[in-house]
């Protein structure tokens, strides 16, 4: 039987190897999509990953810190891909 650290360890390796290739994935779309809404979709989703790893170290590090990082990328990431959104589909952000 795996001690629970050493399960622990493995499991956050698996993790960090599943985000990457999900990132690797998501920077494809991006650079093959077909329209503009694919782009910002893969942008949007290139944001969680980004979110998922910095979780992942925090948990790997075992400190708290990069959970409060995390939920600040996660609103700028929020607010970044609406305002992209609007200026696609209207041309301005502010009206």
């Amino acid at each position: 039987m795996m001690p629970a650290a050493e399960f622990l360890s493995w499991s956050l390796w698996i993790a960090f190897s599943a985000v990457a290739i999900a990132q690797v994935l998501a920077m494809m779309r991006l650079v093959v999509g077909p329209n503009t809404g694919d782009r910002i979709l893969a942008l949007d989703t290139m944001v969680v990953n980004v979110i998922g790893m910095i979780v992942l170290l925090g948990m790997y590090q075992g400190t708290k810190l990069y959970f409060e990082v995390s939920l600040i990328i996660a609103m700028l990431g929020f607010v970044s891909t609406v305002a992209y959104a609007r200026f696609v589909l209207r041309g301005d952000i502010i009206e």
